[in-house]
């Protein structure tokens, strides 16, 4: 039987044995935030391509704007206008395409297959729905998916063609996800002063007051509800697209080719 004196000493062992299970479990719960929010990217191995995945238990974080009424820009479509499409309205075919301004596999797409695409839809082959997403502002901190989004709105609410190339001109110039370019709105302007007639002083006083951001938080909430778990993720009439065959990004013809023979035009 155990003295009093062993049983004090028994009490405290016990409460120093829980006190650093205790611990142990706050360290492994940081741990596996970490490695979530690490985890921004699944590398796709034999080709070293990295997919931005959306980290399922967090959800896009809410801007920081001065701007607080919801302006939706002129020429935004689709559910609740979170959808921007380029292209003929009457084009027999619809591509959709899930991007974030700050994906890196994003940016190698337009590298790759971006003039392909877009040759596609002016063509008249299919119109173009860009869902738009902030998830990396989540997973990496900062601000910059969320900023070029609402400049993208205010380019779009010069025209979709003006849109597209301000689009186009980000992924040109897209900094290193991790450093948070984008979230400098002189950075944005700065860009948006390549794409000719777009920096308008409308333009200009949107980016600067945040007016679209708003809006930018509503179509980045309309793509987390959408189901799509990765950027880039590309959609022919609503089915899947592989664009990263033999896990290698899709060149321009391989994607012209795909897609004619999606749709069944030679």
């Amino acid at each position: 039987m155990s003295t009093p004196k062993n049983s004090k000493k028994t009490g405290a062992a016990r409460e120093r044995l829980a006190e650093a299970r205790e611990a142990e479990a706050r360290r492994a719960a940081v741990r596996r935030r970490l490695t979530t929010a690490g985890a921004v990217v699944a590398v796709l191995a034999l080709a070293g391509v990295t997919v931005a995945v959306v980290n399922s238990t967090r959800t896009t974080a809410e801007p920081v704007t001065t701007a607080t009424a919801l302006v939706v820009p002129a020429n935004a479509t689709g559910p609740d206008s979170t959808v921007v499409t380029y292209g003929r309205a009457d084009a027999p075919h619809t591509l959709k395409v899930y991007e974030d301004f700050r994906c890196p596999v994003c940016e190698k797409l337009e590298t790759s297959a971006g003039k392909a695409i877009q040759q596609l839809a002016d063509e008249g082959t299919y119109k173009i729905e860009f869902h738009l997403a902030a998830f990396l502002d989540v997973n990496l901190g900062g601000k910059g998916s969320k900023t070029a989004l609402a400049a993208a709105g205010a380019a779009l609410n010069e025209g979709p063609d003006k849109f597209k190339a301000f689009h186009d001109v980000l992924y040109a110039n897209q900094p290193d996800e991790r450093k948070d370019g984008f979230g400098d709105v002189n950075t944005i302007l700065d860009l948006a002063g390549k794409v000719p007639g777009l920096k308008t002083d409308a333009f200009v006083k949107a980016v600067r007051e945040g007016t679209y951001l708003p809006w930018a938080a509503k179509v980045a909430k309309a793509f987390d509800a959408s189901g799509v778990r990765g950027t880039p993720t590309v959609l022919l009439d609503d089915k899947p697209l592989n664009v990263f065959p033999n896990n290698q990004l899709i060149t321009g013809d391989a994607f012209t080719a795909l897609v004619r023979q999606s749709v069944g035009t030679p």
